[in-house]
């Protein structure tokens, strides 16, 4: 059925367009409001009727497929017979790109719309034409000069030491007086992040899947639904260098940039992070490691040197815990160990290493004279800091001249990393002169922690926490412990702090005297 042409009588109908590009002008509702404001009012100056509005809220003149403009066309298609007015605000509303502008403008037309506008006179005629494609060319020059704009601008802010993206965890905008708006720490967020890089940078924790285990064991963190932290985001979170305190653009040539917020932990630290990271753990944190069985993935197998697994085995009235070997060439192999018999040997182990007061009192007047010393030669610290730090300067300049005389891709490629680790190493140096090679007056307060865990290592063992047992196998011995049948523990592997106490206690070293005093003296 054809429907009637409109009578002569009633008024054009017409449509307006508004389209803002910025949330910002979203939220401050001045850009749309203005723009369906003008529409409105061109169209009571020419007699319309605005039977509907299409806004686009938020979205790029550039982009072709936007919501409202299907809608429009849509709607232009199902009264094409009433040859609809389409009015825009201005021609950089409807597009900011000649090729996007030319194609909705092909559109509307197609789709019955006839396209007007207050600020520009639409006609079909070549000169008509020829202005609405300048006009539509400069849109799209103002656009792509605005993008350039920003860009300088948020380049220009990081070069000034500030963080332009989404605050990374850990870290909250603020506004501070002489900066703006800066990341500072959010609690309880940033203390465990610092915990959890600071562990993994000092070996507290092994792997990647031991800072999980501690992420997850934070009540504040956050998880997901099953109370997980995902492998993702602890790496994530141990290779960003902006938790050193630096700032990172490769697009825009920015490497290790020195940030105005406060860091979590030294870029020295960050990058002993990173090259962990690259490297095999030596004690990988395992999945099937639970307070039934704490020494499992630690112990080995005294014939072979497997790590024995462990399991329950049910008897008649309870059930019985065991170490096991499963390497079938070996002569332990299926041949159970008690659990008790193994972890009460270890047990006495990890009791005969404490040390006796008056020997504890020798370690710590050991640390005093080291101490000692190293504030005595702070300034001899510092000469040496910043000649190193004159040589990495004159070897970067080198390493420049260099790249500007060759053009052989590989070559370039090769100074191009070493001049990114001198500049690395360059910051290390840094933040070593910033701090003055500052040492504490009183080590006792910096060391109590170290000395409280050397006086006893089995109170931190027999504690609740299975982090807390992990950290004492780490601390106290250097390698796996292998489990003889029969023997128990022969000779641990113990670690130098904790081996050098041990020897003092059992006799089997002494202290070097001073040098130039005759004869030699040992002090036990």
């Amino acid at each position: 059925m054809v429907k009637n042409p409109p009578s002569k009588t009633s008024p054009q109908k017409a449509v307006t367009y508004c389209r803002v590009s910025s949330q910002r002008q979203l939220r401050e509702g001045h850009g749309i409001a203005s723009q369906d404001t003008r529409c409105r009012e061109y169209a009571r100056h020419k007699g319309y009727e605005v039977i509907k509005s299409f806004h686009d809220e938020g979205l790029s003149g550039k982009l072709l497929d936007r919501p409202q403009i299907k809608e429009m066309l849509t709607f232009l298609r199902k009264h094409k017979n009433d040859r609809v007015i389409v009015i825009i605000d201005d021609i950089s509303r409807l597009a900011r790109d000649i090729e996007t502008h030319i194609h909705l403008r092909t559109a509307i037309t197609q789709a019955g719309g006839k396209l007007e506008s207050p600020s520009i006179e639409f006609g079909e005629d070549s000169d008509s034409r020829l202005v609405e494609h300048l006009l539509a060319s400069v849109a799209a020059h103002q656009r792509e000069k605005n993008a350039e704009q920003v860009t300088n601008r948020m380049r220009a802010r990081v070069m000034n030491g500030y963080w332009i993206a989404s605050p990374p965890l850990g870290y909250k905008y603020d506004k501070v007086e002489g900066h703006g708006k800066l990341l500072v720490p959010r609690e309880p967020y940033f203390s465990i992040i610092k915990e959890a890089l600071e562990g993994y940078a000092n070996g507290r924790f092994e792997t990647h899947s031991e800072v999980k285990i501690f992420l997850e064991s934070q009540e504040g963190f956050p998880k997901t639904r099953d109370g997980q932290v995902r492998f993702q985001a602890v790496a994530d979170i141990l290779a960003r260098p902006i938790y050193a305190g630096r700032l990172t653009f490769p697009d825009w040539g920015i490497h290790n940039h020195p940030g105005k917020h406060q860091a979590m932990i030294t870029f020295e630290d960050w990058l002993r992070i990173q090259n962990r990271s690259k490297a095999n753990a030596k004690a990988p944190a395992r999945k099937d490691i639970n307070e039934d069985f704490p020494l499992r993935g630690f112990v080995t197998c005294g014939g072979c040197g497997e790590s024995l697994t462990s399991g329950w085995s049910r008897g008649r009235n309870k059930h019985y815990g065991y170490y096991l070997c499963n390497r079938k060439h070996c002569i332990g192999y299926g041949k159970s160990l008690k659990k008790a018999e193994i972890e009460d040997a270890f047990d006495k182990l990890l009791r005969g290493l404490t040390p006796d007061e008056s020997l504890l009192e020798m370690a710590k007047e050991m640390v005093n004279m080291l101490w000692q010393s190293r504030n005595e030669a702070k300034a001899e610290i510092s000469q040496s800091l910043a000649a190193e730090k004159q040589i990495l300067e004159r070897g970067i300049a080198q390493m420049l001249d260099r790249i500007v005389e060759t053009e052989n891709p590989s070559i370039i490629a090769t100074y191009e990393k070493r001049i990114t680790e001198m500049q690395d190493r360059m910051i290390v140096l840094e933040e070593k002169l910033a701090k003055g090679t500052r040492t504490s007056s009183d080590p006792s307060k910096l060391f109590r922690t170290a000395f409280k865990f050397l006086s006893n290592p089995h109170e931190l063992w027999v504690s609740d926490s299975m982090a807390h047992r992990r950290m004492v196998l780490k601390l106290c011995f250097t390698e796996k412990l292998r489990y003889y049948r029969n023997e128990g523990f022969r000779t641990a592997p113990i670690a130098l702090p904790i081996r050098v106490l041990d020897e003092l206690r059992r006799g089997q070293s002494c202290m070097v005297g001073p040098p130039g005093l005759e004869p030699g003296t040992c002090r036990l």
